[in-house]
């Protein structure tokens, strides 16, 4: 498998792509092309094209959840194959993976929408879509986790404004937050958007899915900003115990929270134009 970061809140030193607060990316295997997650605008399909990268060939676009910054790019993505297909060039219609809560409404205090600009009857004209709240194979050894199973106390217990569902606001709990683990020879892959489900509970539910305990890599969002002191040190417990091979944490995770991540696990530098094979 193949990963590049197309988004992240950060750039790497001396490549000049275009940074934002959000997460895509890239993701090649088995002769199968994936973007996970669309970022909050067009610099995705920017820096995608600075890399010569097609995202008129994808065979999916998976996404981790429904917040702005992973689900606004998608928009800028149908104006991408509009063009395409005036111009009278080849766009593969790409399945859609995600939760079936990913496009509901959300808003938190002021801001009357956070969710998704785009409605699923808008979707299936750019997109066939497999709305699934169970795990789903996109290859042999690549897996959207689904819904993820709370395991702990410590995480992923506090709403994050409100989400309409069937005509009814409630608690957002982000329900749909989820993310994609690749079986390797070494152990697991696994990658994260923003983590709203806690990142050990993902990491302890990729290992029940697989049945295999060894993790190479953990990367994407931990959301770890200036957490409460319980989660942070039972997060990095979990992690010392752990002992993954490397992890990237990047986009919701904060400066304090990587240098006490750094003191206990192989903490790597992220950014985009960054690419990883597995």
């Amino acid at each position: 498998m193949k990963l590049t970061v197309l988004i992240d809140n950060n750039t790497l030193i001396d490549r000049y792509f275009l940074a934002e607060p959000g997460v895509s990316y890239y993701i090649e295997d088995d002769g199968c092309k994936i973007l996970f997650d669309a970022g909050y605008s067009d610099a995705f399909i920017r820096n995608a094209m600075k890399m010569g990268i097609d995202l008129l060939d994808l065979d999916y676009v998976v996404l981790s959840h429904g917040h702005l910054d992973h689900t606004w790019g998608i928009m800028p993505l149908f104006r991408l194959y509009t063009e395409a297909i005036i111009e009278d060039r080849p766009v593969k219609v790409p399945i859609l993976v995600a939760h079936p809560q990913t496009f509901a409404t959300r808003n938190i205090g002021g801001l009357a929408e956070i969710g998704s600009l785009i409605s699923e009857e808008k979707l299936s004209g750019h997109f066939e879509i497999k709305f699934s709240n169970q795990p789903v194979y996109l290859t042999e050894n690549l897996l959207f986790m689904g819904e993820i199973e709370k395991t702990n106390s410590f995480e992923g217990n506090e709403p994050i404004g409100k989400i309409v569902i069937d005509c009814t606001k409630a608690d957002d709990f982000v329900r749909d937050d989820s993310a994609l683990v690749y079986l390797s020879a070494e152990g697991l892959v696994i990658i994260a958007g923003c983590a709203h489900a806690g990142i050990c509970n993902i990491v302890e539910y990729a290992r029940k899915l697989c049945k295999e305990d060894r993790v190479v890599d953990i990367i994407g969002g931990f959301h770890l900003l200036n957490p409460p002191e319980e989660q942070l040190r039972a997060t990095l417990n979990y992690m010392l115990s752990l002992q993954p091979q490397n992890v990237h944490a990047c986009h919701c995770t904060d400066l304090a929270s990587k240098i006490e991540l750094a003191k206990v696990v192989n903490l790597r530098e992220v950014g985009v134009g960054l690419t990883l094979e597995y």
